[in-house]
């Protein structure tokens, strides 16, 4: 009996054992097991490490757009502003090349166009024109001073830079006072004081225009010619003035004389030029207006 005794207890002391083990190390063995229907949320620390790696990213995409655009915001400027010079120095290009526009030869009438009289506010704007805003007047003074400065007349002046200042002044002078007898003159008879361009065809008839419309103008009708009176006593006048400034002696009569061929040459070849303005501009390229 006693060893029966003995054996049972062992035997239940085994059983004990074992149960209490397997309360005591069962839930721990199921806290380390993974649930699989278990979803991670938002805020899991499984997903938080690849959130971690896309944020860098974007991060840089988003750094490196605005200077792209920026780099293409500076292309579209400067092919822009290429264009832009460009289209300015054709314009520029045409510009100098249309003569008929009448900023080298001044103002006129062109062939196909009626003449009309002027009024007094017209008459007063083509004098300021032909006179100081047409940058071709202050043109044919540097070429006449230049002229001079070769020839070495007035004697007395430098044959330097500050001689042609003295010649260029000279001849600037003489022609604003020429200018401006003429233009009172023409106002006064009321003459025509443009150029018109011939209304014919040819070589030689158009050169004829040329020559004879520098010896006469149209009156007030604007059809018929009268000798042009106020030019060229505007020339004789200013020739008389600018004895007043060149140095001594000087025949003031003998000034204006010469003041008056130099208009009748002078005057020739500029109606020439006017006359055969639209055919060389037809020649290098500028387009008909």
């Amino acid at each position: 009996m006693g060893a029966v005794r003995v054996g049972w207890s062992g035997f239940y002391s085994s059983a004990l054992v074992v149960i209490c083990g397997t309360i005591l190390c069962g839930p721990a063995q199921a806290q380390q097991q993974p649930n699989p229907q278990a979803v991670p949320q938002q805020g899991d620390s499984q997903t938080a490490p690849s959130i971690q790696e896309e944020k860098p990213q974007e991060e840089k995409q988003g750094a490196s757009n605005p200077a792209q655009a920026a780099a293409e915001k500076t292309k579209q400027v400067t092919m822009q502003a290429v264009t832009a010079t460009k289209n300015a120095g054709t314009a520029a290009l045409l510009k100098a090349r249309d003569w008929e526009s009448g900023w080298l030869t001044g103002v006129y009438v062109e062939k196909g166009r009626a003449l009309v009289p002027m009024s007094v506010e017209q008459r007063r704007e083509i004098y300021l024109q032909q006179t100081l805003a047409t940058p071709g007047a202050y043109m044919k003074r540097m070429f006449a001073a230049g002229i001079d400065q070769a020839r070495g007349v007035p004697s007395q002046w430098d044959d330097g830079w500050d001689g042609y200042v003295e010649r260029f002044a000279s001849r600037e002078g003489q022609f604003i006072a020429a200018n401006s007898l003429a233009a009172l003159g023409n106002a006064k008879l009321k003459y025509e004081p443009r150029y018109d361009q011939c209304q014919c065809s040819g070589f030689w008839r158009r050169t004829r225009h040329a020559i004879v419309r520098n010896f006469v103008t149209y009156n007030q009708t604007e059809r018929e010619l009268r000798p042009q009176w106020a030019l060229y006593g505007g020339s004789f006048g200013g020739g008389l003035i600018s004895a007043a400034w060149k140095p001594h002696p000087r025949n003031a009569f003998a000034e204006g004389g010469r003041a008056m061929l130099g208009q009748a040459g002078y005057g020739v070849l500029l109606n020439f030029f006017i006359e055969f303005s639209t055919d060389i501009n037809r020649k290098i390229g500028a387009k008909r207006r």
